[in-house]
């Protein structure tokens, strides 16, 4: 099986990253700027452009994606399940979490544009001819679409276009260039896709588990401490945790008193808070430990 990965930019790094943490390591190899394989012997990584990705699976040269949605939405159709696929569709599996940013129509501050039914007959740049085509459909105007390749932004100030459609994570860039966002068009971040005819396999569904159980330890920590038998449901009641604790018979301490071990997985956010107040009821030996990957 092969996953096709970015090669270079902004998520080549953190893609690397979460095969990693999955328990995917990728080896080191010569031809390494094209291919790799993994510890696993049936997975190998495929580089190749954030752009190209969706047609590499489409295609089959690779069976697994990972790139934007803004990527996969503008090369074809993404649906949600493999049940729903046309000819040609990507199945978006899980939304790994990174990478986040919008597509939105914006125009000229001071401009005529306000709304997106201020379009009608204008003429729209972007770099997502195709997004930006179903978007208008959506909404029902009729406005020309342009196709640009790079400073789309700077289109409205060259009597290029009334409008453009493009990508923003902070709206710094669009306010330099003094345009004013109209509408969200489309909100991206980095999806594991695949193929319809391969949701089912098993590799695919071992990879899929992998990937989330990384994400479901995200924020997440493990603790572990000694409690007193007779104060074990005030001890549960202060845990926030993931179900109900794991609890385990210990040695009785020095005074001959029950105690129990007693283990959870907790949101990092309440760390701080529910060591204090586990402490205030007889909790001891209290540990708290990163979580690589948790399968729920």
């Amino acid at each position: 099986m092969r996953i096709a990965v970015p090669n270079k930019g902004r998520l080549h790094e953190p893609t690397l990253s979460l095969l990693e943490r999955a328990g995917l390591h990728v080896e080191e190899t010569a031809d390494r700027q094209l291919y790799a394989d993994t510890v696993d012997e049936d997975v190998t990584v495929l580089f190749a452009r954030a752009a190209d990705i969706p047609e590499y699976v489409r295609d089959g040269a690779a069976d697994l994606g990972v790139t934007g949605l803004d990527q996969a939405a503008e090369s074809g159709g993404v649906v949600d399940g493999a049940g729903a696929a046309a000819e040609g569709d990507l199945v978006d599996l899980l939304d790994l979490g990174y990478g986040s940013c919008r597509l939105v129509l914006a125009a000229p501050e001071d401009g005529d544009i306000a709304a997106v039914e201020d379009l009608v007959d204008k003429t729209v740049a972007t770099e997502f001819p195709n997004v930006t085509r179903d978007y208008l459909d959506r909404v029902g105007v009729d406005a020309d679409v342009v196709t640009v390749t790079g400073a789309t932004e700077l289109t409205p100030h060259v009597d290029m276009a009334d409008a453009i459609v493009d990508i923003t994570s902070t709206g710094t860039t669009l306010k330099v260039n003094r345009l004013a966002v109209i509408d969200d068009v489309l909100d991206s971040s980095v999806r594991l896709f695949a193929r319809p005819d391969v949701v089912d396999d098993p590799k695919v569904e071992q990879v899929l588990t992998a990937f989330e159980s990384v994400l479901a330890a995200d924020g997440r920590r493990y603790l572990m401490m000694n409690a007193p038998k007779a104060r074990l449901d005030e001890v549960k009641d202060v845990i926030p945790g993931l179900g109900g604790p794991t609890v385990m018979n210990v040695e009785a301490d020095a005074d001959g008193n029950g105690m129990v071990a007693v283990h959870a997985v907790v949101d990092e956010r309440d760390v701080f808070e529910t060591i204090s107040e586990l402490r205030s009821v007889g909790a001891t030996g209290i540990l708290v430990t990163e979580i690589e990957r948790l399968v729920e």
